[in-house]
């Protein structure tokens, strides 16, 4: 199972902009000072990403409540709600990035000459993984450094967050 670039590039543009922002200024939250908007110019600079592809992806988060902008001169992005309400699921998800393992398609009734295949479970249960994965994990917790380890084998509790 592979993650294409697109969702890749807006998990990395999105913790580029929350590293720029210093983890905080939430537009619209009370107790949050408004951080200095981040131009997609400079979070293309530290991500080696076209700008024009950030222009793009950044529509998608700003449509989809992730981010919000501010034009005009030293305008930008901010990230629209703390980091540690933001999962890695909602930012692939705002991309319209499918996560699918399975030769399946939307609707059809098998991956193999309209059969299910065999192994259709297996796939299907792996793709479930890795949504649930990426829905409990912040950009907070990428920031932060708290993601190795998280992956744990079935019964075993993942290591008790970092203070």
């Amino acid at each position: 199972m592979r993650l294409s670039t697109r969702g890749r590039y807006a998990v990395m543009a999105m913790v580029e902009l929350a590293t720029r922002q210093g983890g905080c200024g939430i537009t619209g939250k009370p107790g949050f000072p408004p951080a200095r908007p981040v131009s997609l110019a400079d979070i293309a600079q530290g991500q080696h990403l076209s700008v024009a592809y950030l222009e793009q992806l950044f529509g998608h988060l700003r449509r989809a409540g992730l981010v919000a902008s501010a034009r005009g001169p030293g305008g930008g992005y901010r990230l629209a709600r703390p980091p540690g309400e933001i999962a890695m699921g909602e930012i692939v998800e705002a991309v319209d990035e499918p996560l699918r393992a399975t030769r399946c398609e939307e609707g059809s009734p098998g991956c193999l000459a309209g059969q299910r295949c065999l192994t259709h479970d297996l796939w299907e249960e792996l793709g479930e993984q890795i949504r649930l994965f990426l829905a409990h994990v912040t950009l907070e917790d990428v920031i932060a450094g708290r993601i190795a380890g998280r992956a744990q084998p079935p019964g075993l509790q993942p290591p008790a967050p970092l203070p």
